[in-house]
């Protein structure tokens, strides 16, 4: 499944799209996608921007792969809580992101 994931407290935070949804699309901007499902994630009574915690997001490549784009900040081994929470069924390529819009607290 493809989605958009924060670490927050050191706890992973997952929000999966739903099959064949057209919100999930990476290319609906840089920022659109976790802009849009914080309100969802968000932890009560935090003030916090989307930006403010780490971050990334599961896509496929054209070959089927999974791959995660996420903030350097993000410790390996949250690979495995990624992999259950997107139901991934082999280990996903990781591409850290050192792209502004995967910028977070840690980074200023």
């Amino acid at each position: 499944m493809r989605g958009v994931l924060w670490i927050i407290e050191d706890e992973l935070k997952a929000f999966v799209f739903e099959e064949g949804a057209e919100y999930g699309v990476a290319k609906s901007g840089k920022n659109y996608n976790h802009k849009r499902f914080w309100e969802y994630v968000r932890p009560a009574g935090s003030r916090k921007a989307f930006d403010y915690y780490p971050r990334g997001r599961v896509e496929y490549s054209n070959r089927g792969k999974p791959i995660v784009y996420m903030n350097p900040n993000i410790d390996d081994s949250y690979v495995e809580q990624i992999m259950t929470a997107f139901s991934l069924s082999e280990v996903p390529e990781i591409r850290y992101d050192y792209g502004e819009h995967y910028k977070c607290y840690l980074d200023r």
